[in-house]
């Protein structure tokens, strides 16, 4: 089921990008992104594609489940199959096949958490690759190029990354060098529109197989264009509200953006302290423009963050804890293994309009994990990423007819009532975006 798109508007617009919300209820609003490859309806949930993929999933699957805009790392393509090699296969929605609005993230995440394996300076990271140990350099130039040479709709710019709860010099060093990186993509991002893209190396062409088509690559002049992109900044400064406020302040000084992003959460903080930091954060935001929070996908942080004026939203939680067997309910999170559902003929979620709840039972997918049939986890997945998805709707939902408010203290009553686990982010930094860097788990 899709939304009616909102009329009334207040919008924002680029050559290619737009913004314009219809429904508010306190700092939750009713939305649409207008993208070069068709609108999103906000709030939205993007599931993560970390290589171009939802684990276990098709993007046929993704968009049967209500998901209209992907996101995937530049991290990862960058260094498999190489940023050169999808621009040459026709850019990330050729080479996935997804047709809708795309994002990137920077990698930022990603270099954070190789803290053994790279060094950070102001010129940028040294890291070794966690895939054959090669050496590489990850600056904001250069990932500027990485990003337009993928192609996603919005891409995002190099942050320093740190953990939760550091103090307030190490998150006043991250937040101020984030700042001067901000500026550098900046005028990388702009260079490139005006003077294009650098060819694709010679490489690329030589390892083409006889008799394969042309790359896209083969058309050098139309080929140096970069296609539309939204570059989004992205607020850092920790849990510390005078950080986020200079963070918004410098942002605001260095360009007029087409959204805003809301970086730095969900890495191993109280749940409380990251609810009050996006509190913060929606005080000193442009309202005329999407916020996009990173890394943040657990079904109740989603309803509370939308209250707190949030529109976009991204995290590996769902894909990630239904391959583990963690189901997401109203009732809080089920694990499927567990021996009460030897027995149990009851769908995951009545009504849930997904292939696990309309065609499975408990017990079949108990089955299906204790028999390490691979079945389980892509079911699991897909049930959790559906789960976020329609719970997006129901928001945008309740926030056109002018019930969120009531509607969102009888779901967190709800849920919270049923889930026992506790409330912080106990998994710590491994679920605040993409997959973490261990190839055996991404």
């Amino acid at each position: 089921m899709t939304d009616p798109l909102p009329t009334a508007s207040s919008p924002r617009t680029t050559a290619a990008f737009a913004f314009r919300t219809s429904h508010h209820d306190g700092s939750a609003r009713l939305g649409v992104f207008d993208t070069p490859h068709g609108p999103v309806e906000t709030p939205a949930f993007m599931p993560v594609g970390t290589h171009g993929a939802v684990r276990g999933l098709t993007v046929h699957d993704v968009a049967r489940a209500g998901g209209r805009m992907l996101l995937s790392n530049a991290y990862h393509l960058y260094l498999r199959p190489g940023d050169e090699a999808v621009r040459a296969l026709g850019g990330l929605h050729a080479f996935t096949r997804w047709t809708g609005p795309m994002l990137t993230d920077s990698g930022g995440f990603q270099v954070f958490s190789l803290a053994k394996l790279r060094a950070v300076r102001e010129e940028g990271v040294e890291f070794r690759s966690h895939l054959d140990g090669s050496l590489h350099q990850y600056t904001p130039e250069g990932v500027m190029r990485i990003e337009r040479n993928l192609g996603a709709d919005v891409i995002m710019q190099l942050d320093e990354l740190i953990a939760g709860g550091a103090d307030v010099a190490t998150s006043r060093a991250a937040m101020e060098r984030s700042l001067r990186w901000l500026e550098r993509c900046r005028v990388e991002f702009e260079r490139l529109d005006r003077d294009g893209r650098a060819p694709v190396s010679a490489l690329v062409h030589a390892s083409l197989a006889p008799g394969a088509p042309h790359l896209a690559t083969h058309d050098v002049e139309r080929d140096r264009v970069a296609p539309p992109q939204a570059l989004f900044p992205i607020v850092q400064g920790g849990t510390h509200a005078v950080l986020r406020r200079e963070s918004m302040r410098g942002i605001r000084e260095r360009g007029d953006w087409v959204g805003t992003a809301v970086g730095g959460l969900s890495v191993g903080e109280a749940k409380p302290a990251m609810y009050d930091t996006v509190a913060v954060c929606d005080a000193d935001l442009p309202r005329e423009a999407p916020r996009y929070l990173m890394g943040v996908g657990f079904p109740d942080d989603l309803v509370e963050c939308v209250a707190r004026g949030v529109d976009l939203f991204d995290c590996v939680a769902p894909s990630r804890m239904g391959r583990d067997g963690t189901a997401f309910t109203p009732d809080g999170k089920v694990q499927v293994r567990l021996g009460a559902f030897r027995f149990d003929r009851r769908p995951l979620v009545e009504d849930c309009p997904c292939e696990a709840c309309t065609h499975y039972d408990r017990a079949f997918l108990r089955h299906l994990f204790v028999s390490h049939e691979p079945l389980g986890p892509r079911l699991l997945a897909l049930h959790n990423v559906a789960f976020v998805l329609e719970l997006m709707r129901q928001a945008r939902e309740q926030l056109r007819a002018g019930t969120f408010a009531s509607w969102r203290a009888a779901w967190l009553a709800r849920y919270r009532a049923g889930d026992r686990t506790p409330r912080t982010h106990d998994d710590g930094p491994v679920l605040h975006s993409d997959d973490t860097v261990s190839d055996s788990d991404t």
